[in-house]
């Protein structure tokens, strides 16, 4: 099943928008997104999540954020989360992510982030 996550590329980053609900049924969908990049051939240097359309996400979702962080990490390759509406936001810093994963208010903030190497 091909994945509905909306992919742009900027510049050496690549923008990653998943919107709605992230949860057990959709965060795989996510996961397959983000392990397609990492793995590429050509990877990009960088990867933002926008989080600013999703509305709900739940332990599986910070699972695969943690995931991908790791495997970003272990490739040289920056990720960052940009935008997380305010119950997300609190959710990360709940779980702890924002200890470990470079969150920003601003996409553009995030995607300097992961180009100057800080979102690793």
């Amino acid at each position: 099943m091909p994945s509905q996550i909306p992919v742009r590329r900027d510049g050496d980053a690549v923008v990653v928008a998943p919107e709605g609900d992230m949860d057990a049924v959709t965060s795989p969908a996510l996961a397959e997104v983000l392990d397609g990049l990492l793995t590429a051939e050509e990877p990009p240097r960088g990867i933002v999540i926008d989080f600013a359309k999703v509305s709900f996400c739940d332990s599986r979702c910070i699972g695969v954020l943690v995931q991908s962080y790791r495997q970003a990490r272990d490739r040289g390759i920056g990720l960052a989360v940009a935008a997380p509406q305010r119950t997300v936001h609190r959710l990360f810093v709940i779980a702890g992510i924002d200890q470990v994963i470079t969150i920003e208010d601003d996409p553009e903030d995030a995607r300097e982030a992961v180009l100057a190497g800080t979102g690793t």
